[in-house]
This record gives C-alpha cells, sequence and structure tokens, in this order.
C-alpha cells in the first residue's frame, strides 16, 4: 500500500480504499486524545507482534514520518460521544474472524511473556482454549516527579501502584441484582485513589481489549459487548490469560481538569513502585494472569 493510501479521510474511507489492511490479524485500534506520546504508543504495539496498526486521530496531530508508512491513518475525532464505539463496531462488521484490540495513545499493551512471546502467539493459544475475548486491566501509570512533568507522564520516571487492586461482583439488573456469571467490576490505581475526582461510571479498570471480531458483535459503553461471554475474566473450567494495558491516561486526565489538578501535588503515595517496563513485574502484582501458557 502507497503512502498516499495509507491516510484515510473517514472509517468508510477507509473500508472503501484500505480494507486489505484487515486481510491479516491480530490488528490493533489506537485512538488519539492528544498529542502526547503518539509515536511510543505505536511502536510499542507495533513491537508487540500486531499485523497492523489503525489510528485514528484528528487531522492536526503530527505522526512520525516513519510511521506514515507502516500504518493506516484514520481521521476521527476522538473526543465525540460515542466516537471509540462506532469506530470499532465499524471495524468488527468488516472484519469477522478477525482478532482485534483497541487502546488510546499513552496506553502500553503487557501480556504475560510478552519479551519472548509475540500477541499473536498469545491470542492462538487463547482461541485453543475456546476463549474469543480477553480481559485486560487498565493499570495507571504516573510520573515520579510532577514538578518536572506536570502533565503526569514521563516513561523514564514511570511509577504504578503495587497494590489498592480490588473487584466487586457485577449486577445483573434483568435478574433482579443478582451476580453475573464469571463476571467482575475492577477497581485500584489512579481511579480509587482520587475517586471523589472520578465520575462512577469511569472508576472500573477492566475492559476487554482484545477479542474476535464475529457478525452481529457490538462493542457498548464502558469497554464491554453486547455478547455476555465476551465480558467473562475466564471459561467455567479454569483460569484464563489476561493481560494489562499500562496507561498514563488517567494521571493526564487528573493533572489536566482544573477541578482536580490544583488538589495533587504528587501521585506518590507508600504503595508506589517504578515501573520496570517488564512482564514480570506485573505478574508477580497479580496484575494480569498466565493461566495455562507456560
Amino acid at each position: 500500500m502507497a503512502d498516499i493510501e495509507r491516510r484515510f479521510s473517514s472509517i468508510q474511507d477507509f473500508l472503501s480504499r484500505g480494507r486489505s489492511a484487515l486481510a491479516k490479524g491480530p490488528v490493533a485500534m489506537i485512538f488519539v486524545e492528544d498529542e502526547v506520546e503518539i509515536d511510543t504508543t505505536i511502536r510499542h504495539h507495533q513491537v508487540a507482534g500486531f499485523a497492523q496498526v489503525l489510528v485514528f486521530m484528528p487531522d492536526a496531530f503530527d505522526l512520525a514520518e516513519d510511521l506514515r508508512a507502516t500504518t493506516c491513518r484514520i481521521s476521527c475525532d476522538v473526543s465525540q460521544p460515542g466516537a471509540l464505539e462506532r469506530h470499532v463496531n465499524a471495524v468488527i462488521a468488516a472484519a469477522p474472524g478477525l482478532w482485534l484490540y483497541y487502546c488510546f495513545n499513552a496506553e502500553y499493551l503487557f501480556h504475560p511473556f510478552c519479551e519472548t512471546r509475540t500477541v499473536g502467539e498469545m491470542l492462538s493459544f487463547h482461541a485453543e482454549e475456546r476463549r474469543d475475548a480477553m480481559l485486560t486491566y487498565v493499570v495507571d501509570l504516573y510520573t515520579g516527579d510532577l514538578a518536572a512533568h506536570p502533565d503526569a507522564v514521563s516513561l523514564d520516571s514511570a511509577h504504578l501502584d503495587r497494590s489498592g487492586y480490588y473487584a466487586q461482583a457485577r449486577r445483573d439488573e434483568a435478574a433482579q441484582g443478582h451476580p453475573k456469571e464469571r463476571q467482575l467490576d475492577f477497581y485500584g490505581g489512579l481511579r480509587w485513589r482520587f475517586e471523589e475526582h472520578i465520575p462512577a461510571r469511569s472508576r472500573r479498570i477492566d475492559r476487554i481489549a482484545l477479542f474476535r471480531a464475529k457478525p452481529g458483535l457490538t462493542l457498548l459503553p464502558g469497554h464491554v459487548f453486547d455478547d455476555e461471554e465476551y465480558n467473562t475474566y475466564s471459561c467455567p473450567w479454569h483460569h484464563n490469560l489476561t493481560a494489562a494495558i499500562c496507561s498514563f491516561r488517567t494521571a493526564k486526565a487528573l493533572k489536566r481538569n482544573p477541578g482536580s489538578t490544583f488538589d495533587i501535588q504528587s501521585f506518590r503515595w507508600h504503595n508506589s513502585a517504578p515501573f520496570e517496563w517488564h512482564s514480570r513485574q506485573l505478574l508477580d502484582l497479580g496484575l494480569m494472569e498466565p493461566g495455562q501458557w507456560f
């Protein structure tokens, strides 16, 4: 695909002229909300082993020259209500059977043993266990020095919370509030510690970010799907793989929001730890699960 063909004016334009990018998976979809760490986010997921990276971003934002030839750039205003779901669902409808993934800029996917195994290898094993979706935990990252990095983002001084994570039963409103089978709402990180600044609907840290497209599948608000089995954390007979999305997104928002920025002088607390950018740390902290994959 020539460089000029890798830039598309809309999702409809991409599906008309660039559908060949969906010939092979897994495919990553990166939704760009601001100009923070766009290039590192894309490169991280290319190295992870995604066959194609689709970048949804406003026309005003810049993309590194080398990435223009290796990604499909699709014009999109991610801030518009429902934009994420509309674009993900359009790709789902166009790519039945393909493994897909989505995240935002300044978010980095880690899976068990990702230093030596690609995301494609992991998903092949996951599919053999008759799983069509994978639970990911969004692990908040933040700078250890807000004075030096007032936007809260620094790859070199990134920290994470090593404790303070918990789960609650996910209630089924259609069944008199009984717990849903193999579904939990997960909490922790900055969204828990600074919950007074976070709307209740945005406090969960679970996201079904890796999934296999199929006809009729629909992503709903809240990072869940209309197929309840896709929202489960494991199959009925044993634990399955999970992954982690290490994300500066919440830290950015808390420092950008006038209602919270002046209340936060530091994100560090007694349970902060430097982020090592390695899957072993996340496994040791219980922030992802290898399941039966060894």
